[in-house]
């Protein structure tokens, strides 16, 4: 069986249990409790040296990193792709609608860089500082796809752009008030992932560790 380690509040783990749950693949739910320092155990530094979830465990084969993860998934579990495989234009626009946020976008506002922030300048300069950084990101999402997206981000289908994307969008919203109406594309596109039952599935609140 899959193992994820995950923790409840993580995008980066959000897109993967989004992924697990479009491909129907059963898993099991390791929680590691980030506020408590739980990525920073023995045990964990074995799976993942640099202590971020998530992280999965497939037989003897261990992935972490979520696009490293949802690469493999593709790979070695095909049912429901998330990449498309007859448009190489679309494939290549999830790839890189997918890169951005993971690579451009989340890495900025994770929590350690926020403290150093604010620790050093003040809670205004932190929150200036996403603001500034999850916007700029976003422009460029609503650019990139404006002319491609229309149920989803590239389609009538939930790829892997979506799987990147609507986890995105629902953290920063809620701890960073990102005014959505900015990027309308982006914001039309989120309204329809609310109605997917892989996405509500796999939202934090329905995890095993998400506080109560």
């Amino acid at each position: 069986m899959l193992v994820l380690y995950s923790y409840w509040q993580s995008s980066c783990s959000w897109r993967v249990r989004f992924a697990l749950k479009l491909k129907g693949l059963i898993y099991e739910y390791k929680a590691v409790d980030l506020s408590k320092g739980e990525q920073f155990s023995p045990e964990f530094e074995e799976l993942n040296p640099l202590h971020f979830v998530p992280v999965l465990v497939d037989g003897d084969v261990v992935v972490s990193d979520s696009y490293a993860i949802l690469l493999y998934l593709e790979e070695k579990y095909p049912q429901r792709a998330l990449l498309p495989a007859a448009d190489p234009q679309q494939r290549a626009l999830n790839l890189q609608a997918a890169s951005i946020i993971s690579s451009s976008m989340q890495p900025l506002h994770m929590l350690s860089l926020l403290k150093y922030i604010e620790d050093k300048f003040g809670p205004d300069e932190r929150l200036l500082w996403v603001q500034t950084h999850i916007e700029k990101g976003f422009l460029a999402l609503e650019k990139l796809l404006i002319d491609f997206a229309a149920k989803y981000a590239t389609g009538e289908d939930v790829y892997m752009a979506d799987v990147f994307l609507a986890p995105q969008i629902a953290v920063v919203t809620m701890r960073f008030n990102i005014d959505m109406s900015k990027f309308p594309t982006l914001l039309r596109i989120y309204e329809s992932y609310k109605g997917l039952p892989e996405f509500l599935a796999s939202s934090p609140e329905r995890q095993p560790d998400a506080a109560r």
